[in-house]
């Protein structure tokens, strides 16, 4: 994902899953602020990674050990500022 963007078809291929599922779980990340939709229309498919989402990549080996994932991106976020 070049720059943290890409289109369904493109991440199916790449995580070997099919085009439906992804096109389905898409629009549930980007509910958790994790991807945000882009393009030059709204149905244009495009995705990109947000900073949450980049973080929750960087942290996701803490989510085993939280009781609340959010929290811990939260409070990374904070430190940053």
């Amino acid at each position: 994902m070049e720059h943290g963007r890409n289109v369904a078809p493109n991440i199916a291929e790449h995580l070997d899953r099919d085009k439906g599922y992804i096109n389905t779980r898409l629009p549930q990340l980007a509910d958790y602020g994790l991807l945000a939709r882009i393009g030059p229309s709204e149905n244009a498919g495009l995705y990109e990674i947000t900073k949450r989402g980049r973080v929750a990549l960087e942290q996701r080996d803490e989510y085993e050990d939280a009781d609340d994932f959010d929290a811990v991106i939260d409070d990374y976020l904070d430190d940053e500022d």
